[in-house]
């Protein structure tokens, strides 16, 4: 096999970002080149903030890849695109794709290009985020079109010091996910989306679609490696089983 003749793809993340790349690593296998950008650290800035420059700079962080020849770019943080909204959104990865001189999407893009692609029109989201922030990306699912049937909110295994809980997509483990989904009696016709691209979903994720085997699952980066293969038109089989689940699934 010619490593270079590969189909390119780049992922931009978050600088503290330690799940994306493995994710999409694991998912593509070989059949695809991953190269990272990663996002600027923004020392003293509060989460919004921290967004907000995320999305200000990324015009500028896409031309860091320079003369590389990508096939694609998916920008592997969902939570700044939450901020636009779904036509903010999309006219943003628009304007992206016309600047770069090639197909770029949000991690958000790509989810409700699987939903589309797969009639799903129901979502209960499983959330590691802070509470404004999971209803900011609540109100940005709603207003595409689907239907929220209810939130799974998952924050880190050990809390805050003050015994409040704390909200860290990193620090989220696989029990955690497991035992608040239990915890919860889900609609029969609900995909579960797990949002955000740093919360690990991988182990949890094959553990469901094992005790599951019918119900649609969805992750950031698992709806942006489908929507990569899709667009670069590889017709090889999946190399990650999550992933040949979502295509068998007719999407």
């Amino acid at each position: 096999m010619d490593l270079f003749s590969l189909p390119r793809l780049g992922v931009v993340v978050p600088p503290e970002n330690p799940t994306a790349e493995p994710e999409f690593n694991h998912l593509l296998g070989a059949g695809m080149n991953v190269y990272t950008a990663r996002f600027p650290v923004t020392p003293g800035a509060g989460l919004r903030a921290m967004l907000e420059t995320y999305n200000e700079v990324l015009p500028a962080l896409l031309g860091s890849f320079g003369a590389l020849r990508l096939d694609a770019a998916v920008v592997a943080c969902s939570a700044s695109h939450y901020l636009l909204e779904p036509d903010g959104d999309r006219a943003f990865c628009e304007e992206l794709s016309g600047r770069a001189g090639f197909p770029v999407y949000s991690s958000t893009q790509a989810i409700l290009a699987a939903c589309e692609a797969l009639g799903a029109t129901r979502l209960t989201l499983v959330s590691p985020y802070e509470p404004w922030l999971t209803d900011t990306s609540r109100a940005f699912w709603e207003r595409a079109g689907l239907t929220v049937d209810g939130v799974v909110s998952v924050p880190a295994e050990e809390a805050a010091p003050d015994g409040d809980a704390r909200y860290d997509p990193y620090a989220v483990t696989t029990g955690t996910v497991l035992r608040r989904l239990r915890e919860r009696e889900l609609p029969a016709g609900t995909a579960l989306l797990f949002t955000g691209t740093g919360m690990g979903t991988l182990a949890a994720l094959t553990e469901l679609a094992r005790q599951e085997p019918h119900r649609t699952l969805l992750t950031s980066n698992l709806a942006s490696a489908w929507w990569a293969r899709r667009l670069v038109g590889e017709r090889d089989e999946a190399h990650h089983p999550l992933l040949r689940r979502l295509e068998g699934a007719g999407v």
